[in-house]
């Protein structure tokens, strides 16, 4: 097994980061140091993304870039990355860490499988955001995860009331972790292969979407009907308003924004289908 990691310059970790994990869905791990930000991918060798591929996704970011191998106990050392994240009353933790007791809901997920565990800051800001409109009673009927990972969202959203979820990902092993993860919850998840730079599928009337911003600024120029409500996020807190003012030209208009660190999301509305267009 080979780590192959990327270290980069602490004030552009969260922008190479967000490239990262476009090549690196299995999962990345992190580590900051006084002068830098290490990103560390594990793989057999020939599966890795390639050398150019990581030094472009770095950019002017990128300090080095090193590969070593790692010894046999690397799958149990890697569980050490990942801990229970707690969200209100909601827990999302690895399928190895005890349950929470004063969590009301948990999403239990092998991170190990594809990438998403709720660790990451754009993740949480959409399980806010989720728990959100549940608390103001709007969890119920059909949501669509774009870009599902390995479930995360889509799970907790189904957890939280919405049903049916359908997901969407290109990558099979996500679509195969984000299944897996949900008959593992007890919540009923339909998996669909799409390239969401290619084709936008058919969208429920809520819609989250953790994706780059590049992404989303392609999806809000093709919907040709916006959702109800859209849960938008994988954003740096510079790109908010880009996306927000693209989604905007698609009758979508931002109710609410959160921000974590250098990361950001917003709750998007079709004022004009709830009759609160002026």
């Amino acid at each position: 097994m080979i780590r192959l990691a990327v270290r980069c310059r602490p004030e552009l970790a969260e922008r190479v980061l967000a490239e990262l994990v476009e090549l690196a869905p299995g999962g990345v791990e992190e580590e900051r140091g006084e002068t830098y930000v290490e990103y560390a991918i594990y793989g057999p060798p020939g599966e890795l993304p390639a050398v150019p591929a990581l030094e472009a996704a770095a950019g002017e970011g990128l300090v080095e870039i090193a590969s070593t191998e790692v010894p046999d106990d690397w799958a149990d050392r890697w569980r050490d990355f990942h801990e229970p994240v707690r969200v209100g009353r909601l827990c999302v933790r690895p399928t190895w860490a005890d349950p929470d007791p004063g969590a009301e809901i948990e999403v239990a997920v092998d991170p190990g499988q594809a990438f998403g565990t709720g660790a990451h800051a754009t993740t949480k800001i959409c399980l806010e955001l989720l728990l959100a409109l549940a608390e103001s009673g709007e969890a119920s009927g059909p949501l669509t995860d774009l870009g599902t990972g390995s479930g995360v969202l889509a799970i907790a959203a189904a957890k939280l009331g919405y049903a049916p979820v359908s997901g969407y990902d290109h990558e099979r092993p996500a679509l195969e972790a984000a299944a897996a993860n949900a008959i593992a919850n007890g919540v009923k998840l339909e998996v669909h292969r799409s390239n969401l730079r290619e084709e936008l599928p058919p969208l429920a009337s809520t819609v989250v979407a953790n994706l780059t911003s590049p992404l989303l600024l392609s999806i809000a120029g093709r919907l040709s009907e916006p959702p109800v409500t859209m849960v938008v996020s994988g954003l740096l807190a510079g790109e908010v308003d880009e996306v927000v003012d693209a989604f905007a030209r698609s009758g979508l208009r931002e109710a609410r924004r959160s921000r974590e660190g250098d990361w950001a999301g917003v709750l998007l509305r079709d004022l004009e289908s709830q009759g609160l267009e002026s």
